[in-house]
């Protein structure tokens, strides 16, 4: 074997040098293509997915804090202040790491502020709590150095470790300017403006303006929780609610919630990976919320409430029926206007301070006296007062349901407006020989009708119930409920009003349970003279201006318009009709008539009106032993003819409606009479100058006008 390698010859080394090159060229070429790639990923990166990319580090290393705007104005129709804000300087502090340093001891695993953190903290509390005590408001409670540490959540029980804590709100001027003029020496300290709501302390339709609670106590509410939700999935901060940012929970300020508060401001604030606080990179003032005027006249609405406080005393210490009420604690007002619809007056009484929900808390005994007349009872039986007998705010109609019934049996063909009857103060229903006996009031018997309006004017139960009550049942047997429930509804009992309100009761409809039982004849029976069906003051109050507008239903306006913070109008509400039955004019005519009951609260009431007093029944049991009370129910329109206003007031306890609740609606229309005129002229305006207008009474050339 030969140890001497052979020598390469020519064509081999052509070859050799051929692939060495074929390799350079493809390492250059493949170097070239993979340059090229990075460079379109970079333009990629730069130019299409660099705003998704900054986006998304943004959101990594910053946070947005909401500044909650001040809210709107509520205002009566005279443009009061019911409802109002008012600017606060509030000191907080934004908690950086050096205050919250944490250690944790190996033997019990306790987490404490380290000695540099709890120093430092410790520090700026004192500091903090002698300026309050050199600057701050004398006739307030100094803050203590545990109250201001307190507020400092440093470990971050109540707050993120970026959120802003509020340290003090209500600051002095003078507290303002110090801080303002020392901000280099206390890092992360900042004074923000805020606001407190306060309510009219007249306390007018306190009820139906509601009151505010903070956010965080609110999700039990469904406009709340669907926010809530909205945050988690669209976190955008001028969206973005504050836990202790005060929102409607009830009345005008929960039902134009979204209106009142306006758009929160927020700050963009850096975070380390600590979720600490960094710096400020972003201010975004917040907008003032929007002005709702409401058609609430302040004057005519403090007139009514002091009408029914008044009334109700009076029940106390002169006997009606030959006795005194003294569980008559409880009375609900309201007055519309026929031809639009606003509510002038919405009253719930007794009422009480709403300016107890702007507390940090409300204490027991707050708490205990105000629980159960809270809410409109107006609209509503719950929470919302109780009689002496814990009677709620909905009672049956008793009389006041009459018109409607003589409605419903002209339309069916029942009775016409010629119809006569002789009433013998006593009917009976049921199969023969077990037939229940129904009486009018008192047993009375009004001897013969010419029509059906004098069955309306005296109030006849008997009429009622042979001429409507049971021809209902023998016309439609069971299916008759079914009819006379239609017919309520088209004159809005048992269904909403469509009151720009929230939690509005549709009322309770009893006849169905009664015909459930087993007799449809009794449910129509004792519906028809009203003993069947609770309905609310409002719902009562629409009745009445339903048959003032012969069959048109228009819906309660409680908002005329809504204005921004620079006055401009946003909207404006008008009249809205609901629905129309169509029933001939003369039964109009003849309905309308017939509401002609005696009321002696009304003598020398200078306009005709229409008018329908009611008493209803109710049992209340004391021990085992069942009493029969009479609630006072009372509607009307005025005037009779070109219809201006339509009032309700029920007076649960209060006895006969024309002796408990008349007298009520009559300082109603006297106010409404005084500030707009029920004939288009306002009588304030035809007083002498020369009297001035706190003048009792004075005299013009035609009209004795006396200010209610």
């Amino acid at each position: 074997m030969s140890f001497f390698r052979k020598q390469a010859s020519s064509q081999d080394e052509t070859t050799s040098k051929s692939s060495l090159g074929l390799r350079i060229n493809v390492f250059f070429f493949s170097t070239f293509i993979i340059f090229c790639v990075i460079i379109i990923r970079l333009a990629v990166l730069q130019f299409v997915e660099g705003p998704t990319l900054t986006e998304v580090e943004t959101n990594r290393a910053t946070k947005s804090v909401p500044l909650a705007a001040m809210r709107g104005v509520i205002y009566a129709a005279g443009g009061e202040k019911l409802a109002y804000s008012t600017p606060v300087q509030s000191l907080y502090i934004t908690l950086t790491k050096e205050f919250t340093a944490k250690v944790t001891d190996k033997e019990t695993g306790k987490t404490t502020l380290s000695p540099a953190a709890q120093a430092k903290s410790d520090d700026l509390a004192n500091r903090l709590v002698a300026d309050f005590a050199k600057f701050g408001a004398k006739d307030v409670k100094a803050m203590t150095k545990e109250d201001v540490l307190d507020s400092m959540d440093l470990y971050f029980k109540k707050y993120s470790g970026y959120m802003a804590r509020r340290i003090k709100s209500g600051l002095t001027e003078e507290e303002v300017a110090y801080f303002m003029e020392h901000k280099d020496e206390y890092p992360g300290l900042t004074v923000v403006e805020e606001s407190n709501r306060h309510y009219d302390k007249d306390t007018v339709a306190v009820q139906t303006i509601g009151y505010i609670k903070p956010f965080k106590s609110s999700n039990s509410l469904p406009i709340y929780q669907n926010i809530l939700n909205q945050m988690k999935n669209n976190p955008t901060a001028g969206l973005t609610y504050k836990d202790d940012e005060f929102v409607g929970f009830d009345g005008l300020e929960l039902q134009y919630q979204r209106e009142l508060r306006g758009q929160n401001g927020y700050q963009e604030i850096s975070v380390n990976p600590q979720n600490m606080a960094e710096r400020i990179e972003e201010v975004v003032p917040p907008v003032k919320g929007n002005d709702i005027w409401t058609t609430i006249n302040k004057d005519i609405q403090m007139k009514t409430e002091q009408a029914i406080t008044d009334q109700l005393n009076w029940l106390h210490k002169n006997p009606v029926q030959g006795k005194l009420h003294p569980s008559a604690v409880t009375g609900y007002a309201v007055a519309i206007e026929v031809d639009t619809g606003n509510v002038v007056a919405m009253a719930s009484m007794p009422d009480y301070d709403t300016n107890v929900w702007t507390q940090d808390k409300i204490v027991p005994a707050v708490w205990e006296k105000i629980m159960g007349n809270y809410q409109n009872g107006t609209i509503t039986p719950f929470s919302s007062g109780r009689s002496g007998n814990n009677f709620d705010s909905t009672v049956f109609l008793g009389s006041t349901i009459k018109p409607l019934t003589v409605l419903i049996g002209l339309k069916e063909g029942f009775i016409t407006t010629h119809t006569t009857y002789s009433d013998t103060g006593s009917t009976k229903f049921g199969k023969a020989g077990h037939e229940t006996t129904v009486r009018n009031a008192g047993s009375h018997a009004y001897g013969f009708f010419r029509s059906p309006a004098d069955a309306i004017a005296n109030s006849s139960n008997v009429f009622m119930i042979d001429k409507v009550g049971k021809k209902l049942y023998e016309q439609y047997g069971s299916k008759g409920v079914e009819v006379w429930d239609r017919y309520m509804k088209e004159f809005g009992l048992g269904v909403s009003t469509g009151v720009d309100l929230p939690n509005e009761y549709n009322g309770k409809l009893n006849y169905f349970k009664e015909a459930e039982a087993g007799s449809a004849q009794s449910a129509l029976v004792y519906a028809s003279f009203g003993q069947q069906g609770s309905y609310t003051t409002l719902q009562l109050a629409q009745y009445a201006s339903t048959i003032a507008n012969q069959g048109v239903r228009v819906k309660p306006q409680l908002v005329s318009k809504i204005t921004d913070s620079s006055g401009k109008v946003v909207k404006t509400f008008g009249r809205e009709e609901l629905d129309k039955v169509d029933f001939d004019p003369a039964y109009w005519r003849e309905v309308i008539k017939g509401m002609s009951s005696k009321v002696s609260s009304f003598d020398k009431f200078p306009y005709d009106f229409a008018r329908k007093t009611g008493t209803s029944q109710q049992d209340a049991y004391s021990k085992g032993v069942k009493n029969t009370i009479d609630n006072g129910v009372f509607i009307a329109f005025a005037p009779r003819e070109h219809p201006k206003l339509a009032v309700a007031v029920i007076i649960p306890e209060g006895g006969l409606g024309g002796s408990s609740a008349a007298p009520v609606a009559r300082k109603i229309f006297d106010a409404y009479d005084w500030e707009y005129g029920l004939n288009g002229v306002p009588k304030k305006s035809l007083q002498s100058p020369a009297n001035g207008q706190d003048n009792a009474e004075s005299t013009d050339a035609t009209t004795n006008i006396q200010q209610p």
